[in-house]
């Protein structure tokens, strides 16, 4: 399978092209310019570098959530777009499921893979994994939590937490001050990339691009904003 992946779910972005697994091309950058600016061209840029057409593709992945509401719309309508332009059907992963991918070759066999994003409002949107087989297994579902609860789920565990994601190092700093066996995911592998996506997405359920859909787990600012005006009103 030929496949197009993309990930914009925070401040880095990326597009990597894979073809049965294998990555063929990857393009990241982390320079803070806006993903709507950045996000296509990078996904034309590894397509070209390979001498691929979108009509080429089997499909198209996407981190689909959780993150940053404007980067997982970017990355969703991106993703829409190629698909409908080229017919193709859409994979549709998890953040932080693709994140937990970047820890197979670099945590420890028997490591709790903790992958954390900064949700802000003194949380992590994170998920918690073990690797085994060569693949991430599900310890949780992906939610929104704050460190302190975070901490508390962790406490009794004597394995080694392997953090990664953007909200990595908050978090770690956190669970060392709890006096929990934390180890921070080298730099080179901890925030969320496409080829992350990419190798999630070998497992992950193809639809159309219409049935693509964000999945941001909590209100939006605007909207936490909207309903307390409401409720003011009342």
């Amino acid at each position: 399978m030929l496949m197009l992946a993309l990930e914009s779910s925070a401040k880095a972005a990326s597009a990597a092209l894979a073809r049965d697994g294998a990555l063929l091309a990857l393009e990241l950058r982390n320079d803070g310019l806006t993903h709507s600016r950045t996000l296509l061209p990078m996904a034309e840029a590894v397509m070209a570098r390979c001498g691929v057409k979108p009509t080429d593709l089997d499909a198209v992945a996407v981190a689909r959530g959780p993150g940053s509401f404007t980067g997982i719309r970017i990355g969703v309508s991106t993703a829409k777009g190629l698909c409908w332009g080229a017919d193709k059907p859409a994979v549709g992963v998890s953040t932080l499921e693709a994140m937990a991918w970047n820890a197979v070759d670099a945590a420890a066999a028997d490591s709790i893979v903790c992958c954390a994003m900064d949700a802000r409002r003194s949380q992590v949107y994170n998920a918690l994994f073990t690797i085994e087989n060569g693949a991430p297994r599900r310890l949780t579902k992906d939610r929104a939590i704050g460190l302190p609860e975070l901490a508390a789920e962790l406490k009794s565990t004597e394995k080694t937490i392997f953090v990664l994601g953007d909200g990595g190092v908050l978090c770690y700093n956190y669970l060392i001050e709890q006096s929990l066996p934390a180890l921070l995911a080298p730099e080179g592998v901890r925030l969320q990339n496409a080829w992350g996506v990419c190798r999630a997405a070998q497992l992950g359920t193809i639809v159309s691009a219409a049935e693509l859909l964000p999945v941001y787990l909590r209100l939006s600012q605007a909207e936490r904003e909207r309903l307390e005006r409401m409720k003011k009103e009342k």
